[in-house]
């Protein structure tokens, strides 16, 4: 921040129109999760939405350790700037909807009261899948981390955050309300809905049986679908807003131009007028949901564990490679389009043309460390469908088992590729692969190891035929890197 240029506040913002002249006049959102994502995506549809029509919809936003944003936001009245970058153009936006900000891991009673609070209408979510408390390899409960949250202490997780806010809701007053999860996991408002009846069907209080009863008539679980590239904020990014707006921002995010929200109409509390923001609501979400995961999620790991093997620090780098692209078309068009029930009326190939368009953004220097973080959890979710109906019909999909081959060698390999110079993944299997990795005599060995764990779904590991390619696959990365496994592949 230069000695002459003012942080950015209500104050400073002066002349700026982008924004409201006052936060909205209540708070009817709950949000937990106040990371990048959240910030540059249902918090602008949000103000967006506000700016259309007027309501009391502003956001409680809860972040669950960083108290960094937390204090940034504060100090900036609630306000940060959105940079939306393209090739060489760039915008930045002004949010200003949060009404109050949180640190659930400080006071998580005042989040309890808060989803408890009767003018309190909707409660979001952005959490990463390891953050649901569930097991990977089946999405159930996992019991043993939510323990202390059943037994009466101050909820630390998600679940308990949700269940015991429900619980005092039902307690106090009744009021309705809907749980909105945006995120990666497939059918999302099912799969919260049913960790947190697991969760009350754990407890001991003597209503907890009536609580249930009201969670299913009172409380809605709309699934959603999400969409847009929100990569990690540089320095260039904080000073190409300070450029933009005039003033400095503690807390910016960047994104990239593109993006899709399609959600389930169930809001018996009232919602905002999220599609006049371009919202699409839709009895199809769950179409709009698999071709997410498949074709962008999917095909995003793909050029993320290829492009480390590669050497390449970001995506756009990774996908102009030609092999790389060679694979990831090949992903697309030869092994996931095929499998897709696509939403009535969307045009799938333009939704591909964009796709690429959208990885080919170099301006938005997304990391391919940062993509190819926590697999173990997201790749399940993203490739089992599309393998198991493959595998029915007879065809083994090579290039989904060249994403898993992929996965296997950057995780558990510490040579795999130059982690010092293209940063180092994150993954809560990374410890156990590596010593896997050790005592596998070989990568057929490894693999099996790999599916014989819960890391897959069972069906998974049933699949032999993908098992045997996967570990194929996984010996040439090791033979000869990114173009062996590509060659062997896909030819």
């Amino acid at each position: 921040m230069s000695s002459t240029t003012a942080r950015l506040s209500r104050r400073g913002l002066g002349a700026l129109a982008s924004l409201p002249a006052d936060p909205p006049d209540a708070a009817g959102i709950v949000h937990l999760g106040l990371g990048r994502f959240h910030r540059a995506h249902q918090a602008l549809y949000t103000a967006r939405a506000l700016e259309l029509e007027p309501g009391p919809w502003g956001i409680v936003g809860v972040a669950r350790r960083s108290r960094g944003v937390v204090d940034a936001l504060r100090a900036q009245d609630g306000l940060y700037g959105v940079l939306e970058l393209a090739g060489g153009a760039s915008a930045a936006l002004v949010v200003g909807v949060h009404r109050e900000l949180l640190v659930a891991a400080d006071d998580p009673l005042a989040v309890v009261a808060r989803i408890a609070d009767a003018a309190t209408r909707i409660v979001t979510l952005t959490v990463t899948e390891r953050g649901y408390s569930a097991r990977s390899a089946t999405g159930e409960l996992d019991v043993a981390q939510v323990r202390a949250d059943l037994a009466g202490s101050a909820p630390c997780t998600t679940i308990g955050l949700l269940a015991r806010g429900l619980q005092r809701r039902f307690r106090e007053h009744g009021e309705p309300l809907a749980i909105v999860s945006c995120d990666n996991v497939a059918r999302n408002g099912e799969h919260v809905r049913a960790l947190v009846g697991g969760f009350v069907g754990l407890l001991a209080d003597a209503d907890a049986a009536e609580l249930g009863d009201w969670i299913a008539r009172s409380v809605a679980f709309p699934s959603t679908m999400v969409d847009r590239i929100v990569p990690a904020t540089q320095l260039e990014h904080r000073r190409r807003v300070e450029q933009l707006l005039g003033l400095h921002d503690l807390a910016p995010v960047a994104a990239e131009p593109f993006g899709m929200w399609a959600l389930e109409d169930r809001f018996p509390g009232g919602r905002p007028c999220w599609e006049r923001a371009g919202a699409v609501f839709s009895d199809e979400v769950q179409r709009y949901e698999q071709l997410k995961l498949r074709l962008l999620n999917a095909t995003h790991s793909l050029i993320a564990y290829l492009g480390l093997l590669a050497g390449e620090r970001t995506i756009a780098a990774a996908i102009a490679r030609p092999r790389i692209r060679a694979a990831a078309e090949h992903l697309v068009h030869a092994e996931l389009r095929p499998t897709l029930d696509a939403p009535a009326g969307l045009d799938v190939a333009r939704y591909v043309d964009e796709l690429f368009a959208r990885f080919d953004n170099a301006a938005l220097d997304h990391r391919t460390a940062t993509v190819a973080s926590d697999g173990s959890l997201k790749l399940p979710v993203r490739i089992t469908g599309a393998v198991l109906q493959l595998c029915d019909r007879g065809v083994v999909p090579r290039a989904l088992a060249l994403t898993v081959a992929a996965f296997i060698r950057c995780a558990a390999s510490p040579d795999a590729y130059d982690e010092h110079a293209l940063g180092e993944i994150c993954d809560p299997r990374r410890g156990w692969l590596r010593d896997l990795e050790r005592r596998s005599r070989d990568s057929r060995e490894l693999v099996r190891a790999v599916f014989d764990a819960d890391v897959f779904a069972p069906a998974l590991a049933d699949a032999t035929a993908f098992v045997e390619a996967v570990a194929e696959l996984h010996a040439a990365l090791v033979r000869g890197g990114h173009r062996a496994g590509i060659e062997a592949a896909i030819g």
